[in-house]
């Protein structure tokens, strides 16, 4: 949801550096309130500090923000925010077209902060006021009938072509959490969603495959961001098919005529916050502590489904900000469905977040080594991972019902059927 046209807003022409920037939280976007302060360390280059405004006491932001009034909280790095703030920020993508296309007078952590947008992920919003909402306007969204015209944008952007009015209307920062793939926002009949393409150097239709595996993830039983994917021309009118993928967003709620969002910390915010590593075991206990008590089980359950998953389909790109933590109306937190679920295609051996006792080596023996953090029995662990890769297991057929053409799945074979990963795989087949 943008703001209206005759709302306050913040463009890059209209916009003075300053030091100090308002966070606001917007679960209900029609009534923002004030949450706290953001301003520029005098102590680390390039850091955030932040602390709660006087009459802010509905939640903690995150567990490394408690309600403590008047407490000056700051990562204490550079290039850096504090706690579920960090996770406001643009990502490698936002931040490129932050630069490329909004160039503002100044780029400290402050104006990346800002130039994200109203209408980054989750519930809080970046203001040059703390009487009114100003936030830096993004929208109207783009509409189906602009998708060619955003591929070209999105890969001018890309080869850093100059700027015209058509890009900056088609391609802005919008949605915070993720990585580095090109993205942007799109209006579509079922309502807005995240729209995500392919690097220019991508030698595999990377979002059909991404939309694939996300729905063989559903298969396995796990809870996936629902995807979908459109037909884009192909690059200088030959070569094979491409797509992009549409992903719904969960971090917005539809209850009745209100329009909600919800508050979302990344797996790296709430491992850091409990002060624990980066592994799944970890992130297990964190859903023990923080997820309500009737969930906990089935939480923690999923979480290791996503693990086996992401082991016998080589994505190794697992790290912590692919995963996040929801703040339900309850006041507790609960897994979000799953996204950028993909084959990294690397063949490393090793995922991004600790497996187990054996580091972040890539094997079904790892993931079963620290069953106690996930409250599962051996017995259980077992039953999972069999579902898990009795799924796997149909990956070809369920890729090309899908329409992955056959020289990409040459490419996938290499690295989901090698010896290391089938073998594991057919052993709970």
């Amino acid at each position: 949801m943008s703001q209206e046209p005759d709302a306050p807003q913040v463009t890059p022409r209209s916009y003075v550096p300053q030091d100090t920037l308002y966070v606001w939280t917007l679960v209900n976007p029609a009534q923002p309130v004030l949450t706290g302060v953001v301003g520029l360390s005098q102590l680390v280059p390039n850091c955030a500090t932040f602390s709660y405004a006087a009459d802010w006491w509905q939640f903690a932001l995150s567990e490394d923000l408690p309600l403590i009034a008047g407490q000056m909280f700051s990562a204490g790095h550079k290039d850096s925010a504090p706690g579920a703030i960090d996770d406001a920020r643009p990502d490698r993508w936002g931040e490129r077209i932050i630069r490329h296309i909004d160039r503002p007078a100044r780029l400290s952590i402050l104006e990346m902060l800002l130039f994200a947008g109203d209408d980054r992920f989750g519930a809080l919003g970046i203001s040059t006021s703390a009487d009114h909402y100003i936030p830096r306007r993004i929208g109207p969204y783009p509409q189906l009938r602009d998708l060619e015209a955003m591929v070209r944008a999105v890969e001018d952007v890309q080869a850093q072509a100059p700027v015209t009015p058509e890009i900056q209307r088609l391609v802005q920062p919008g949605v915070t959490l993720g990585g580095a793939r090109p993205k942007a926002l799109l209006q579509t009949d079922s309502g807005p969603c995240v729209i995500k393409f392919s690097e220019l150097d991508d030698t595999v239709d990377t979002p059909l495959i991404e939309h694939a595996t996300m729905t063989l993830a559903a298969r396995a039983g796990i809870q996936v961001a629902a995807t979908g994917v459109l037909p884009i021309p192909s690059r200088l009118g030959r070569g094979p098919q491409r797509h992009a993928l549409t992903i719904q967003r969960f971090d917005r709620v539809q209850m009745g005529a209100l329009s909600l969002r919800v508050h979302c910390i990344s797996a790296k915010t709430a491992l850091a916050a409990a002060g624990l590593a980066e592994s799944y075991g970890a992130l297990a206990t964190v859903l023990l502590r923080q997820a309500h008590p009737d969930r906990q089980k089935a939480l923690r359950e999923e979480l290791f489904r996503r693990m086996v998953f992401n082991i016998l389909m080589d994505n190794t790109d697992d790290h912590e900000r692919n995963h996040c933590l929801r703040l339900g109306f309850d006041g507790y937190y609960d897994l979000a469905p799953a996204f950028d679920v993909v084959p990294t295609l690397q063949n490393m051996g090793y995922q991004a977040m600790v497996v187990g006792q054996h580091g972040a080596q890539s094997t079904l023996d790892n993931a079963q080594t620290e069953l106690s953090e996930f409250g599962i029995t051996r017995a259980r662990a077992i039953a999972l991972i069999q579902e898990v890769a009795q799924a796997v297991e149909q990956w070809p057929r369920h890729f090309l019902q899908h329409g992955v053409c056959v020289a990409d799945m040459e490419q996938l074979a290499a690295s989901i059927d090698r010896d290391a990963l089938r073998q594991q795989r057919r052993a709970f087949c």
